[in-house]
């Protein structure tokens, strides 16, 4: 039994729903996704499905030949990702949002024509390459170059930690074109990841093992000066523009996850047999069981109400940030108590559980950690 119910959805939602759970178990069946963790192996027979059924559309609007989604259906949508498996949702999300969206919010007519639609349809994947060995929440401070000559930019510089860089089809760069400013000097390009002079280098990581991260070099790499997204050193009001979205969307993966955890660490107390009885009826179990509950239901409400404040308009950026830390670290802690339930087994690599901390340790720290979120709060409450 799912205790991520229903309540508060509406039939479309729950339809939804339903048909994202069939169409995973059909196409990234769990067994499957132990062996592809292991081998690292990015999960494109299911990425490919949810395209072919029209899921990635919903970031979309119509004109774009998207489907116009609500910030609620997008949160329902992700949170039954990350309940699934967190790993189909980072991959979903960083194509769609943190790379797809510059195009469709900021890039010129032809760019959202001519990306776009392929985006929606499965045939192209971005990635988002922004953060550098020595400027990770710095974004000001990153180095890669961008010099215009002619019609073209020439690129050079060093990005890391850029996930799934090593499956996609176009690099969303955020590159100086002013080296004398910080956040004034950035602009944002569109990158064939196929050009010469990129090179794509996988990064071993903790977690979410099949949609890793990568270092990404830029070495002479020529760009057409079409495919700047935005003006020239307008990349950061951009950015800024972007990050509801995309802390909604980590935030929803996270709640998504913290059930999933607590279904697998209740159904393994409920047959784990000491003192010849489950586990699950001692009162010590199941106080930590609840608690995991509690953060769960917590999550998702978190999530839910950003999605109704942008859904109105409203910036949420206090919001969006209290969302992101309580989520995923809602999701670490429950994912370390779950762990805790197993005992010795949630320390196995026999068992999920090690998969479930491993891949939720990564919430607190990407997409904006913590301690950013927690410094955007502080600068909101004017301190």
């Amino acid at each position: 039994m799912t205790l991520m119910n229903t309540a508060g959805l509406s039939e479309e939602q729950r339809m939804m729903r339903d048909g994202v759970l069939d169409l995973l178990s059909r196409h990234l069946p769990w067994e499957n996704v132990r062996k592809m963790d292991e081998a690292r192996e990015f999960p494109h027979e299911a990425y490919n499905a949810l395209a072919e059924a029209g899921y990635l559309g919903i970031f979309y609007p119509e004109e774009l030949g998207g489907m116009g989604g609500s910030h609620k259906d997008i949160a329902v949508f992700l949170e039954t990702l990350g309940y699934y498996y967190t790993g189909i949702a980072q991959a979903v999300t960083t194509t769609a949002i943190y790379a797809g969206m510059h195009v469709a919010k900021f890039g010129s007519a032809e760019l959202k024509k001519t990306i776009v639609p392929r985006i929606i349809s499965g045939q192209v994947k971005l990635a988002l390459a922004m953060s550098e060995p020595g400027t990770g929440s710095d974004v000001a401070g990153i180095k890669t170059t961008a010099v215009r000559e002619g019609n073209e930019f020439v690129l050079n510089g060093n990005k890391v930690w850029i996930t799934c860089a090593h499956v996609a089809d176009y690099l969303v760069a955020i590159v100086k074109t002013d080296p004398t400013a910080r956040h004034r000097g950035i602009s944002t390009l569109l990158v064939d990841a196929r050009s010469p002079g990129v090179t794509i280098r996988p990064l071993a990581m903790l977690g979410r093992r099949t949609t890793h991260a990568n270092e990404v070099f830029f070495d002479n790499v020529r760009v057409p000066a079409g495919n700047l997204i935005g003006g020239e050193s307008e990349a950061w009001k951009n950015i800024m523009k972007c990050l509801g979205l995309e802390r909604m969307g980590l935030a929803a993966i996270s709640a998504g996850h913290c059930f999933k955890i607590t279904e697998y660490a209740r159904d393994y107390a409920r047959q784990r047999i000491q003192f010849g009885q489950p586990i699950s009826e001692f009162q010590v179990i199941q106080h930590k069981l609840v608690d995991m509950l509690i953060m769960a239901e917590t999550a998702r409400q978190s999530v839910y109400r950003v999605a109704e404040l942008l859904d109105a308009g409203l910036p949420a950026v206090t919001e969006t940030s209290i969302a992101k830390i309580v989520c995923t670290e809602n999701n670490f802690r429950c994912a370390d108590i779950g762990l805790q339930v197993l005992g010795g087994a949630g320390y196995s690599m026999e068992y999920d559980m090690q998969m479930f901390f491993r891949d939720s340790r990564v919430g607190p720290i990407g997409g904006g950690s913590s301690e950013i979120q927690r410094n955007v709060i502080a600068k909101q409450l004017d301190l």
